[in-house]
């Protein structure tokens, strides 16, 4: 009789354990690069190479994590000029929205003037389409002084869950 409560506690151990390891596994992160901190699902990793953003050649690093299919990213890299950082952040923006051929669903634009300078941000929602699937993008575009920012998830439309995407694109702080 003793046996049964330990084959039932043997057969529901990994259903436990699967509980104890979560998917989404949130973390703060400093970037060494930028002046910046961020909460990412999972284990980031990080790439820089040169981009050209609008004739604009610049280098840029991203880093990353993947979960279920989903992209939490951030973009940052310096412009020559505080001009030239804001227009990087609207190519950014409308590369990214080019590349899963989407329609901005909502749009909202921040200003502020700072010691730094200038600091400009931008936040979307948008639907798209890659691969003949579904996307949807959802991202924060951000200048401060020469320094320029993408916080960006992305990844099909039904696996990107607004309370994930909110915690992470908010939990960004420029420091």
């Amino acid at each position: 009789m003793q046996k049964r409560p330990f084959i039932a506690f043997v057969l529901a151990a990994p259903l436990l354990l699967a509980a104890c390891n979560p998917t989404y596994n949130w973390r703060d992160y400093s970037s060494p690069d930028a002046p910046y901190r961020i909460m990412f699902p999972a284990k980031p990793a990080t790439h820089t190479r040169s981009v050209d953003l609008n004739g604009m050649q610049v280098d840029m690093t991203m880093t990353a994590a993947e979960v279920e299919g989903v992209m939490f990213a951030v973009g940052s890299g310096v412009a020559p000029d505080a001009a030239q950082a804001q227009a990087a952040v609207n190519a950014m923006k409308t590369a990214l929205v080019r590349n899963i051929g989407a329609k901005v669903e909502h749009e909202s634009t921040a200003a502020a003037a700072t010691a730094a300078g200038q600091e400009t941000a931008v936040d979307i929602d948008a639907l798209g389409t890659a691969n003949g699937q579904p996307m949807k993008l959802r991202g924060h575009f951000a200048a401060h002084g020469k320094r320029f920012y993408q916080v960006i998830v992305m990844g099909k439309a039904n696996a990107v869950v607004p309370e994930h995407s909110d915690q992470f694109i908010s939990s960004f702080k420029l420091l």
